[in-house]
């Protein structure tokens, strides 16, 4: 699986080549990727931390919860 985006839109390419467009703008992959996805709609919702903020708090909580999913995070800005 592949996240795939640019300043409009966001997208999951799948490894079948399905194309896939979440509801909300939000996604995630991986092991960890479950508990990050509900991190993020959570604090998308209910907070107003911008998207890095909201992409690094749940990358520590997907941590936190799956014992798969590495806790040294970087993340690159465009």
């Amino acid at each position: 699986m592949l996240i795939v985006m640019d300043a409009r839109m966001t997208f999951l390419l799948s490894g079948n080549g399905d194309l896939i467009e979440p509801d909300d703008g939000i996604i995630a992959i991986g092991s960890g990727g479950a508990y990050a996805l509900a991190a993020a709609k959570a604090l998308a919702r209910h907070t107003g931390l911008d998207a890095k903020a909201i992409a690094m708090q749940s990358m520590e909580i997907a941590a936190a919860i799956c014992i798969y999913t590495n806790a040294i995070i970087t993340i690159e800005e465009l």
